[in-house]
């Protein structure tokens, strides 16, 4: 059977009733759709998935350690980073009163849940890669004859 993601017309409604939910009502809230867009915009960021990955894995982490096991991301990004992820309400950042500043990152229970929401991405991505690794060379191999 095909995947109803495949087709070009498929709607909110069908991809919902495929995944056997509740359709959503039928005037869509103008704010919320912003809101959806938003927070895909800004999961869907490399570091910000890093950040939730390393968070979801080890907890509570202070700010030097998260960039090591982040990787490659600069101070100024990994900063802007954490600070929109707090802002969002993703992570709870605790200041520790000493000298020099220990500062420590943690996931929120909302960052847990959105951790738990994107790791069904995982999953598809595990699941389909061959797919997709396929679909890659397929598409390179036929730009080179065109």
């Amino acid at each position: 059977m095909k995947n109803p993601l495949d087709q070009p017309t498929a709607t909110i409604h069908t991809m919902r009733a495929r995944l056997a939910t509740p359709d959503p009502p039928p005037a869509t809230d103008p704010k919320l759709d912003a809101l959806v867009r938003e927070i895909i915009e800004r999961v869907a960021d490399k570091w910000t998935m890093l950040v939730l990955e390393v968070l979801e894995e080890h907890g509570v982490v202070r700010f030097t350690r998260l960039g090591e096991l982040v990787g490659g991301i600069s101070q100024k990004m990994l900063t802007k980073t954490v600070r929109q992820m707090e802002s969002d309400g993703l992570v709870k950042r605790t200041i520790h009163p000493v000298i020099p500043p220990k500062v420590e990152y943690e996931l929120t229970n909302l960052g847990r849940s959105l951790g738990t929401a994107f790791c069904g991405v995982w999953i598809w991505a595990e699941e389909h890669h061959e797919e997709i690794d396929h679909a890659r060379r397929t598409f390179r191999r036929d730009s080179e004859i065109a």
